[in-house]
């Protein structure tokens, strides 16, 4: 896949200038693309600083290996589009093992989980977030921080400037409160 003459020839330019260290070569190459690279990173990852993180990995990359883009495959903003893709889309992955709590579900004899077990754990999961929704804002947010970030009632209570007491008690009624929902929607016994 050839680029256009123009780009081709600029490209090739910029890539004989990164491989001998210019670091002008880099700026041209971060005003032209950034914008590109950053606005798929933040469509892909829905977070500014993710975002950031990712145009910075991206253009980091091309500075210590500028020889990794092929002029003769593809254009630079093709390859750069690319790179920020893949490593927008492993920032989602990993921040989704992160804020996601493993399942918990029994096994058969084979240590896999039948379909049944699929379909009941994603309706407990559904309940719960719903639940978790529905809860006012004091209580979501104390259940938030203690089992999405894993907070203790200590460290839970320091991060809301509220009494650790107040904050055990919040977790207690938050917890309840979840716990009759979930049993009203005949998700738990």
């Amino acid at each position: 896949m050839d680029a256009p003459g123009p780009a081709l020839a600029r490209d090739r330019e910029l890539r004989a200038r990164l491989a001998a260290g210019d670091e002008g070569a880099l700026g041209e190459a971060y005003d032209l693309y950034s914008p590109l690279v950053y606005g798929l990173a933040r469509r892909v990852t829905g977070d500014a600083d993710a975002a950031g993180d990712v145009t910075q990995e991206v253009f980091v990359s091309l500075w210590e290996r500028p020889l990794a883009f092929d002029p003769e495959r593809g254009t630079l903003r093709t390859w750069l589009a690319t790179l920020a893709h893949r490593r927008a889309v492993d920032w989602v992955r990993k921040e989704s093992r992160h804020r996601r709590p493993p399942p918990i579900v029994e096994r058969e004899g084979n240590g896999r989980p039948s379909i049944e077990e699929h379909v009941i754990e994603g309706e407990l999961a559904s309940g719960v977030r719903r639940g978790l929704h529905a809860l006012p804002p004091p209580l979501r947010e104390v259940l938030e921080l203690a089992y999405y970030q894993g907070l203790t009632y200590r460290e839970v209570a320091v991060a809301l400037g509220i009494p650790e007491g107040t904050a055990k008690s919040r977790i207690r009624s938050a917890l309840a409160r979840l716990a009759r929902d979930l049993e009203r929607e005949g998700l738990t016994s």
